[in-house]
């Protein structure tokens, strides 16, 4: 089963768009990043705020509502 505990939405803040540990990164932020090719070390370091367990999830999410969006 995959943990996604580190994703949170309140309609408060980022319109409601999926974050990262309630902080105003968004996933859609985070994947943009990934497929521009940034690495997640990159990606440290401009968010040195967010940890490697923030984009594994962050990617996490969005693959499973990408599989949703197909079934």
């Amino acid at each position: 089963m995959i943990t996604l505990d580190r994703i949170t939405r309140s309609p408060e803040m980022m319109g409601g768009k999926a974050c990262l540990r309630g902080m105003r990164v968004t996933v859609g932020t985070i994947v943009g990043l990934v497929a521009a090719g940034h690495s997640n070390a990159e990606i440290l370091i401009a968010y040195p705020y967010l940890e490697e367990e923030d984009i594994r999830q962050g990617l996490a999410y969005a693959a499973l509502n990408a599989r949703l969006l197909l079934i």
